[in-house]
């Protein structure tokens, strides 16, 4: 594919005006427009598929990194039990000890031997079996607290390389965050610039072709009359801060609609965008395709782009720990980037099928220091119910 061609290099009006009186420069220009027609579509294509590749390597990264940490938390709190069963069978021994002490320890036997209180062999076999008991009650009571030490030792051992592997995870799933979101940025700015510039030379090439009394001027005037039109839409959807409905609480239901699936376990769905895990991390709203995404509450948006099995994905930080998170928005949909202050109810994204989905709805998470929980309760609790 040829180098980006810079904007000296595509054609004015004045240069189709120029072709369009001379058949050969028309048909030259018709052609070298149509190229460039191809090559900016190509471009748009590379920076997208470069987009989808770096998110889709986020997610497996950031999925790593949630493994590894559950992982670790589950081996830390094995060896914290371990360790408290130690502690219990420590003092247990301790105690044991204690009573065979006062009971003459080691030379109990001789003890009993010269006891003159005990009656005959009888008595004393009775005695010499107590005290048997006990000393074999004293070993595996030692023998426990040794036992459960050294699990939660090894325990112990197994947590630190646990934790070692998820703050290496951590850092590789920030990087590709990081990577995921210069893609997305890219990918977003050469859709914004190409589409412009394809749209301009659709109707030069149209304005060539046209055999009618229709004018170059006329093509012109209808393309600055698109762009202001989607400038005033852009405009106005960018006015829409207070599109969802505030509680008294400060947050928005996201989407209108009912929900159509859950927080939970359930069978994976496989699509051409992937295929997603058996557990759902949150709830779906369905409410039609196109209908405004809104911010739960105020917040930062800390990533705003492609995520694997999300498909177009923004999440923002709200503080404290809580973060929500956006999924399946329409290609094209997000109203937002990285670092834009939100406020609650404004319009971020538009409901789209993008990802592993099945139809237009809006999958949305919260996420309690980056681990997703059932956000059903969590927003009825703040006063907006879902669905």
């Amino acid at each position: 594919m040829a180098g980006p061609a810079s904007a000296a290099d595509y054609p004015s009006w004045d240069d189709v005006q120029a072709a369009k009186g001379n058949e050969a420069a028309k048909a030259a220009e018709v052609t070298n427009i149509k190229n460039f027609i191809v090559q900016l579509q190509d471009e748009l294509q590379v920076a997208q598929d470069e987009a989808q590749k770096r998110g889709t390597e986020f997610q497996a990264a950031e999925e790593a990194f949630f493994e590894a940490d559950a992982r670790a938390t589950a081996i830390q709190a094995q060896a914290d039990a371990k360790t408290t069963e130690a502690d219990t069978a420590t003092k247990q021994a301790g105690r044991v000890a204690s009573q065979l002490y006062r009971s003459g320890g080691a030379d109990l036997s001789l003890s009993l031997f010269l006891d003159g209180e005990s009656k005959g062999a009888t008595d004393l076999l009775s005695k010499l079996g107590n005290m048997n008991q006990v000393a074999e009650h004293s070993n595996g009571v030692y023998e426990q607290a040794v036992a459960a030490r050294n699990t939660a030792a090894a325990l112990g051992e197994q947590a630190g390389v646990a934790r070692d592997e998820r703050e290496s995870l951590r850092q590789a799933a920030q990087a590709a965050m990081q990577a995921a979101q210069e893609a997305a940025s890219a990918a977003a700015a050469k859709l914004e610039q190409n589409q412009e510039l394809i749209v301009t030379l659709n109707a030069q090439l149209t304005a060539l072709q046209d055999t009618t009394a229709k004018t170059v001027q006329d093509y012109e005037a209808g393309v600055a009359a698109a762009k202001a039109k989607a400038a005033a839409e852009a405009a106005a959807r960018g006015q829409s801060a207070d599109g969802g409905q505030l509680s008294s609480q400060g947050w928005a239901i996201p989407a209108s609609g009912s929900i159509s699936g859950t927080y939970g376990y359930r069978d994976p769905i496989s699509t051409g965008g992937g295929s997603s895990g058996s557990f759902h991390r949150g709830t779906d709203i369905a409410g039609g395709c196109g209908i405004p995404i809104y911010a739960a509450t105020s917040g930062t948006v800390t990533y705003a782009g492609w995520y694997g099995t999300y498909g177009n994905f923004i999440l923002i930080d709200h503080g404290s720990g809580v973060s929500t998170g956006y999924a399946h928005i329409v290609d094209g949909g997000i109203q937002v980037g990285v670092g834009y202050q939100v406020s609650a109810g404004q319009v971020i994204a538009y409901v789209g099928t993008t990802g592993a989905s099945t139809g237009c709805h809006l999958h949305f998470e919260v996420r309690i220091n980056g681990n997703a929980i059932d956000a059903q309760p969590f927003m009825a609790d703040r006063g907006a119910p879902l669905g």
